[in-house]
């Protein structure tokens, strides 16, 4: 009975690995990337953080970019589409 408890056990920690995982999302044709101009700063050494696009309603959106504070140490790397056989996926921006 212990075993099957650990094996249950087990295969329920191993499920919950794969759910946070995010699936891409896939087009056949990248979106054009909305013409806009950048606010002044809002105070020194910020960052600017591209907009990106994300899946909604089952499509991609376009969402504006922001300034942020800096992180120590970091920097940040922007989003980009990635070819694949099934066509584009959005790749996030992140702190790196």
């Amino acid at each position: 009975m212990k075993k099957i408890a650990k094996i249950g056990l087990l295969l329920a920690l191993t499920g919950t690995l794969f759910t946070s995982c995010a699936a891409d999302y896939y087009v056949t044709d990248r979106p054009a990337e909305p013409v806009y101009v950048r606010p002044v700063a809002p105070y020194a050494g910020a960052v600017w953080v591209p907009g990106e696009w994300a899946w909604n309603g089952g499509r991609y959106v376009y969402v504006n970019g922001y300034y942020a504070r800096p992180r120590p140490g970091r920097v940040y790397v922007g989003g980009y589409w990635h070819p694949a056989r099934r066509g584009y996926a959005w790749h996030r921006g992140h702190w790196r």
